[in-house]
C-alpha cells in the first residue's frame, strides 16, 4: 500500500521565548506525524501561524503576518493557514469574523487541534519532547504557563489564564531530552518563574526543581528568567550564590519605582522592598548581573515619577536593562485610566531611560577590560565568532567578539577569553593561551 504523501508546513515564530517552545512541541509532533517542515512560507502547503497579542505592536505585526498568509492563500501558493497562539486565544471570535479566509483559529498550546486539522495525529508518547529551533547548545524551558499576578497593564492572565506548574519529572524529563541532545545551557523562563510550584505542590519550590536540572549531565548552564520582584524566594538567591552551574544572572522586570506608578500598576511590591531585593541580590551573589524592564508613559505617571525612575536607575546601575512604552490594552484594569500621555513623550522619556542605561552599559563594559571570562561560542560571523559569557541572554543583551585569525573555535564549546575592548553593549576579546 503506497504511504499518503503528507503536506508540507511552515511554523511562523512570532513573540516571546514562551511562544518560541510552544512552536518547538508543536514541530516535534508535526515531525512524528512525517510532515516535512519547510523554513520558507512559500515553499509550504499549510502555514501555522503562533501569534502574539500582548502589545499593540506585537499584535499589529500578527495581524500583517496573517494577512500576508491569507493573499498567498488566494493566489493558491499556500493550502491552508492555522492561526494559534495568544492573538487568536484573545480574539477568537473577532478574527473569525474579521478574516474567514483562514482555515482555523485556535489558542495557545493547542498542539492536537493543529495536527488533526493539518491532518495527522497526537503523539501522546511524545509531549515534552522538541525540535529546537535555538542553537542546539541554548535551549529554552518553560516550568509553568499563566499567571496569577493582577497587574493592571498586563493582559497574560486573560490570555493564557492562572499560573499552573509543570510537575517537576515532566520538566526533568525533559531537560534529559535536551541534555542529550547537546543542550550545554538550559534557560528557565515562565510568565513568573518565581512562582513555580505554589499551585501544585503548595510552596514556592523553584530552588529544588534548579537544583535537580543541575545534577543533569551535560547541563553546565542553568539561567534564570522572569522573575517577580514581589515576595522573591531567598532560597533561590542561596542556590545561585552556592551552585557553580546556576549562572550568577537574573531577570527580573521590575517596571517601575515610583510607589504612586507601582501601586497603580498592582505589582504588589513597593520602592522600598524593591530597592532591598537588588541590595540583597549584590551582597549575596557575587559579580550578579541582574537584568531588568521598566515601562514608560503609564497612565498616572507623573513627571516627578519619571525623573524618581531616572535617578533610580543612574543609582542602582543595572547591567541589562530595557524599555517598553506603555500600551493601552482593552480588559486589562488600566484600560478606565485612559492613554492621556501622548506617543512622542512616552518614546521620549523612552529614549531618556535608554541614554542613562547606555552610559552604564559602557562604564560596565570598561570595567571588565583585561578579565576572563568563560563563554559560549554561538556562531562565526564575517571576521569574528560571536559567543555569550554568563552576563549575557540570547537575543535580548550583548555578544563577546572573538577575531576569527585567533584560532578555530567551535559552536557549542566554551572557551576561556581576555577581554581587551568594548563598546556600548558588546565586548571584544582574544582566546587565553
Amino acid at each position: 500500500m503506497t504511504k499518503r504523501k503528507r503536506d508540507e508546513i511552515s511554523v511562523i515564530t512570532l513573540g516571546c521565548s514562551k511562544n518560541t517552545v510552544d512552536s518547538e512541541r508543536l514541530l516535534k509532533q508535526l515531525s512524528a506525524n512525517d510532515f516535512k517542515i519547510k523554513e520558507d512560507t512559500f515553499d509550504a502547503d499549510i502555514v501555522v501561524i503562533n501569534t502574539c497579542g500582548f502589545i499593540q505592536q506585537a499584535k499589529e505585526e500578527s495581524i500583517n503576518t496573517i494577512l500576508n498568509a491569507i493573499e498567498l492563500k488566494k493566489s493558491g501558493k499556500i493550502k491552508k493557514v492555522i492561526v494559534a497562539g495568544c492573538l487568536s486565544e484573545r480574539y477568537l471570535e473577532e478574527l473569525k469574523k474579521e478574516i474567514p479566509e483562514a482555515d482555523a483559529f485556535l489558542g495557545t498550546e493547542k498542539y492536537e487541534e493543529i495536527v488533526r486539522i493539518s491532518g495527522g495525529e497526537l503523539k501522546k508518547e511524545l509531549l515534552g519532547e522538541r525540535v529546537i529551533t535555538t542553537k542546539a547548545h541554548s535551549a529554552y524551558l518553560k516550568i509553568s504557563e499563566g499567571c496569577d499576578h493582577p497587574c493592571s497593564f498586563c493582559a497574560i492572565p486573560l490570555i493564557r489564564g492562572k499560573h499552573v506548574t509543570r510537575p517537576m519529572d515532566q520538566l526533568i524529563k525533559e531537560a534529559e531530552f535536551l541534555a542529550a541532545n547537546k543542550t550545554k545551557e538550559l534557560i528557565l523562563i515562565a510568565q513568573d518563574t518565581t512562582s513555580y510550584g505554589i499551585d501544585l505542590y503548595g510552596k514556592r519550590n523553584l530552588s529544588e526543581l534548579i537544583n535537580n536540572l543541575s545534577e543533569i549531565k551535560g547541563i553546565e548552564w542553568i539561567r534564570l528568567m522572569y522573575a517577580y520582584p514581589s515576595n522573591f524566594p531567598d532560597d533561590v538567591i542561596d542556590i545561585i550564590a552556592a551552585n557553580p552551574k546556576v549562572l550568577n544572572y537574573i531577570d527580573i522586570p521590575l517596571q517601575h519605582i515610583s510607589d504612586n506608578v507601582l501601586k497603580s500598576m498592582r505589582r504588589g511590591v513597593t520602592a522600598k522592598a524593591t530597592r532591598k531585593l537588588i541590595e540583597k541580590l549584590r551582597n549575596k551573589i557575587e559579580n550578579v548581573v541582574i537584568r531588568t524592564t521598566f515601562i514608560t508613559g503609564y497612565p498616572n505617571e507623573t513627571k516627578a515619577d519619571f525623573e524618581e525612575l531616572c535617578k533610580f536607575i543612574e543609582e542602582e546601575k543595572f547591567e541589562r536593562a530595557g524599555v517598553f512604552t506603555f500600551s493601552q490594552e482593552e480588559s486589562t484594569s488600566s484600560f478606565i485610566l485612559g492613554d492621556p500621555i501622548p506617543e512622542e513623550e512616552k518614546e521620549d522619556r523612552k529614549n531618556i531611560l535608554m541614554e542613562i542605561q547606555k552610559d552604564i552599559s559602557l562604564e560596565k563594559n570598561k570595567n571588565l577590560i583585561n578579565q576572563e571570562l568563560s563563554v559560549l561560542i554561538e556562531r562565526k560571523e564575517g571576521e569574528f565568532y560571536v559567543g555569550r559569557s554568563y552576563r549575557d541572554a540570547p537575543e535580548v543583551d550583548g555578544e563577546i567578539l572573538i577575531p576569527v585569525d585567533g584560532g578555530v573555535l567551535k559552536p557549542g564549546n566554551f572557551y576561556n577569553v581576555i577581554i581587551n575592548d568594548y563598546d556600548e553593549y558588546d565586548l571584544y576579546g582574544f582566546l587565553r593561551r
